[in-house]
């Protein structure tokens, strides 16, 4: 039997998220119209033999993390637990802090997927890959390929070609070392933890040689990439599985517009009922939209491509929404105009109105490249990326809103661009 522990982090981590990740914690935000985290979930649950999926992170246990829960063991009939760690451990002392619950019941191999990717999870390819390679308990890394110059933010892989062992691995080089990637995504066996456990001794000897510190350091704090992989490599236990499949990393709010469009473009062969289609009375859809049942939607908006549309949002007539995210409650009135953006909960954009953000997505014309990790400002100056309106902002008739940043709860009584507006 398999499991699979999903890596969800905790309220420290998903800060470049803000303002979204006030309302709700990053896994749980909705990326082409379900959670992130259920697209994981869905993925586990789909592989024969799967017993249990464990969520592991240090976010207080809170209604909407229970109510997910809750939620999916109905849908997907599997047992999910959440697991709180004490405090961040990493993502190796996470699972060796709870490696009795993931052993339990003997499975012969178990996922650790991290909550943050987005991916079509060719988890299945990875069982039958790691039965045809290395002895029956090497490990297995999800790899990808990436152009030379975005590898070096990843984790990189040099393979034996033949063997598709791992022989050297680097977490974000200073230096070229390979265009094959770490997806985060994993398939151990429970041998690992004898791996993690030599690491969390070795750590315990030199905290004791070393003055105290002041308590961050822990033993149990261990990083699978730098601490587990980097040791393993070239020594016959690792391997890599390269996907062609997409995969996309969501570390800030517009990597979540790139990762809605990868995803609702694989609802065609996986959830063809989750894709809008155009109906009678209904709104002109172009390319693929997702449209929540309980949302009211005037017939002469234009929706399309790369929309989802949250539960009771509001569109009225005239209105045009493009490769965006419209979150549930919104209000968007009559002729408005919402491009390259995300409008949070609640919130409210007035007649004529536009919004519009600048599209973060990786060169087209290279099927290699992936989304930068842009930083916040550059050279003193607020990069231009996508708008995000935060819950329940209201914005005005007829103005401009541009590459703009709007915290919770603001009523802005003009226009703005290039700005963060607390």
């Amino acid at each position: 039997m398999l499991k699979a522990v999903i890596l969800i982090g905790g309220p420290q981590k998903g800060t470049r998220f803000r303002p979204l990740s006030f309302e709700v914690p990053k896994p749980l935000f909705p990326v082409a119209g379900v959670p992130m985290l259920q697209h994981h979930i869905e993925a586990c649950a789909k592989v024969p033999n799967m017993k249990e999926i464990l969520l592991m992170g240090f976010y207080q246990p809170n209604e909407e993390l229970n109510r997910f829960l809750f939620n999916a063991q109905q849908e997907f009939k599997i047992s999910i637990r959440y697991l709180q760690e004490y405090a961040a451990l990493g993502t190796g002392g996470g699972i060796y802090h709870f490696r009795d619950q993931i052993v339990s019941g003997s499975p012969e191999a178990f996922y650790v997927l991290n909550a943050d990717v987005c991916s079509a999870f060719p988890l299945a390819e990875m069982l039958s890959f790691q039965k045809e390679h290395g002895e029956p308990n090497s490990f297995v890394i999800l790899g990808t390929t990436a152009n030379r110059t975005q590898s070096m933010n990843y984790g990189c892989i040099v393979e034996n070609e033949t063997t598709k062992e791992v022989l050297h691995y680097v977490e974000k080089p200073s230096t070229f070392v390979s265009d094959i990637i770490n997806c985060g995504i994993y398939l151990f066996t429970p041998e690992i933890f004898q791996h993690i456990g030599a690491v969390f001794q070795k750590n315990q000897q030199d905290m004791l040689l070393e003055e105290p510190t002041n308590g961050w350091h822990r033993a149990e704090a261990i990083r699978l990439e730098q601490d587990i992989f980097t040791a393993l490599a070239g020594q016959g236990k690792l391997y890599v599985y390269k996907t062609l499949s997409f995969w996309s990393q969501i570390k800030s709010a517009g990597s979540a517009i790139y990762a809605s469009r990868l995803y609702l473009n694989q609802y065609h062969t996986t959830h063809p009922e989750r894709l809008a289609t155009i109906k009678e009375g209904g709104p002109k859809i172009s390319g693929n939209v997702y449209i929540h049942p309980t949302a009211n939607i005037d017939p002469t908006a234009m929706l399309g491509p790369n929309v989802s549309i949250g539960t009771g949002v509001t569109i009225g007539a005239g209105v045009r929404v493009r490769e965006s995210i419209i979150l549930h409650g919104a209000t968007l009135q009559d002729h408005c105009c919402v491009l390259n953006s995300i409008v949070g909960w609640d919130s409210t954009i007035g007649k004529w109105a536009r919004v519009e953000g600048t599209p973060s997505d990786p060169n087209p014309n290279d099927p290699f490249s992936k989304i930068d990790s842009e930083t916040l400002f550059r050279e003193g100056k607020l990069t231009p990326s996508i708008t995000i309106l935060g819950c329940n902002v209201t914005i005005p008739s007829e103005v401009i809103i541009l590459n703009s940043i709007v915290l919770p709860h603001k009523d802005l009584n003009r226009s703005f661009k290039n700005q963060i507006i607390l």
